[in-house]
């Protein structure tokens, strides 16, 4: 049996081309654009990157629709009456709604990210060293969903209107969980096993995300010894407003199944409502009301009730009906505009948008299966996209000579959080309370280490083990770690703000615009003091 090979150090740092060393000869799509001009290739790639980023965001709206009618999914539950013996039949939801908000909700808004780690080491494997643009994007990606998203979500709500966090103590386990995601990152990578990481450090990683779901479930569901003795506070029973709940049945079936980027390009009409899974009457927030048959017979302008079964000629006609509004350069309302200048803007964007929403027309309506054959289609373009803005990254790290970590805690790290920062703000602004807005920040950050880490580095460390009986280096884990650092340090900074404000104001976002704005201003600066030190601990300034 011929023996393996096994990759030296050099050939895994020989992969970097630094500027000054010669033109980068890799290219994207022709061997002519090794010719260009170092600077204008930049551009270029840069500009790409951003159009990526368009189409993660149009993708991640679609993403959202499927994932509403997977939570959407209700099953019969009998209720017997103690007294009288009476049978009552309720649609209860099968997804309760922390775990939807930790699985579904914070896993779909980092899965660009997660992706992109994943590619990135499906790429080294056989290398000895892990490649860093998974971990920094994952770590940028962090401290852009708690800073940047957090200073948007604090003013989103009107003047004076204070949102404060319902059940605190399931805010509580969610937060712990985020914090100890990075304490055990940093253990891992400078008290065990320094700069190398093993097998089982990387299975362990991925099983905590398992506990987080344990934990979180166990607290609000209020399990003795298992759950902190805080009072569980009751979510309203309006949990959507009548009135934002009201604008999903304003427009036609085919319409609002094949809008994508309803959060960008109209915030007024058919925005994405991922949060319906916390829609209540007046048997609790875990019931949905049964629709009367009337109300279920009547298609023709109002959306489809989950409980009515289509017909195979109904759901091709929805399909095709995506096509055709993906091809529509003016809405109705754009029509109706009178400033000409305005109405041409609108429609160059969507000439800009058309490639994107002609591409994701082919996912499938929302309502085949209960939403998963549309949830698992979005992945896959997600997945798609995300290994298109890893080889961008590669160019521009190569013509630039500019260090791949910097680029994926800055750049990355922004553009592929795009998803959570449309989600934290519908959560803000359509919410009467703010549990699921922060509830996706502190989740996601968690997903980030347990999923978008812990996945990528067990592919590696599983491959090495089995092939070359080594563990898993990490090229820049001295950067990685300082960036942990500064990251704790000022994400401390960020609760003890969030706290003061539940103390005194007595709500975490909205209050006072003045103080509203001052806080914003604040979660920008920790944000911009973490990207400066980490970029300059890498650049080794410090």
């Amino acid at each position: 049996m011929a023996s393996v090979a096994k990759p030296t150090v050099a050939t895994m740092l020989g992969v970097h081309n630094i500027l000054g060393q010669g033109t980068c000869e890799s290219y994207l799509l022709f061997r002519g654009e090794t010719q260009l001009a170092n600077g204008f290739r930049t551009f270029l790639y840069f500009l790409g990157l951003a159009y990526c980023f368009i189409g993660l965001s149009a993708i991640t709206a679609r993403f959202f629709r499927s994932m509403e009618n997977v939570v959407k999914h209700t099953h019969e539950v009998v209720v017997i009456d103690p007294y009288t013996g009476a049978e009552t039949i309720r649609h209860e939801k099968v997804w309760n709604f922390t775990i939807a908000d930790i699985s579904l909700l914070a896993f779909g808004t980092s899965f660009p990210q997660i992706s992109l780690a994943t590619i990135d080491a499906i790429r080294n494997l056989g290398n000895l060293y892990a490649g860093g643009l998974g971990p920094g994007t994952l770590v940028g990606s962090a401290a852009f969903d708690l800073f940047p998203i957090h200073a948007v979500c604090v003013v989103v709500p009107r003047t004076g209107e204070l949102k404060k966090i319902a059940d605190i103590g399931v805010w509580l386990v969610e937060l712990f969980w985020s914090f100890w995601a990075y304490i055990w990152l940093y253990i891992i990578l400078e008290v065990w096993t320094p700069n190398v990481i093993t097998l089982w450090e990387a299975l362990l990683t991925v099983l905590q995300y398992g506990l987080l779901l344990t934990h979180a479930y166990a607290q609000d569901k209020r399990w003795p010894y298992l759950s902190l003795p805080l009072e569980k506070g009751e979510r309203p029973e309006e949990w959507v407003p009548a009135e934002a709940a009201s604008h999903e049945h304003d427009s036609s079936v085919g319409n609002n199944y094949s809008e994508i980027l309803q959060a960008v390009e109209d915030e007024d009409r058919k925005v994405v409502d991922i949060f319906s899974i916390h829609s209540s009457n007046e048997t609790g927030s875990m019931y949905q009301k049964v629709p009367e048959f009337d109300d279920a017979a009547e298609p023709s302008n109002k959306i489809l009730p989950e409980e009515t079964a289509l017909e195979d000629s109904d759901v091709l006609a929805l399909w095709r009906q995506q096509f055709v509004d993906a091809l529509m350069l003016e809405s109705r309302e754009s029509r109706k505009l009178n400033n000409i200048y305005l109405r041409l803007a609108r429609i160059s964007w969507q000439l800009l948008l058309a490639p994107w929403r002609l591409l994701f027309a082919f996912v499938p309506p929302y309502n085949i299966a209960h939403g998963w054959v549309a949830f698992i289609s979005s992945l896959i373009f997600i997945s798609g996209i995300a290994y298109i803005v890893t080889k961008l990254t590669d160019l521009i790290s190569c013509v630039t000579g500019i260090n791949p970590y910097v680029i994926a805690f800055t750049a990355l790290a922004s553009g592929t959080s795009w998803p959570d920062l449309v989600a934290s703000k519908i959560a803000a602004e359509r919410q009467t309370t703010a549990d699921s807005a922060i509830a996706n920040i502190t989740c996601s950050n968690s997903v980030n280490i347990y999923v978008g880490i812990g996945v990528p580095w067990l592919i590696d460390t599983a491959y090495n083990f089995i092939a070359y009986r080594e563990p898993l280096r990490i090229e820049n884990a001295a950067g990685l770690s300082f960036s942990l650092l500064v990251f704790f340090s000022t994400s401390v900074g960020c609760i003890v703000v969030l706290v003061f404000r539940r103390l005194t104001l007595g709500a975490e976002l909205g209050g006072p615009k003045l103080w509203a704005w001052v806080t914003s201003v604040y979660f920008m600066l920790l944000w911009i003091i973490f990207v400066v030190l980490s970029s300059l601990r890498v650049s080794g300034v410090i």
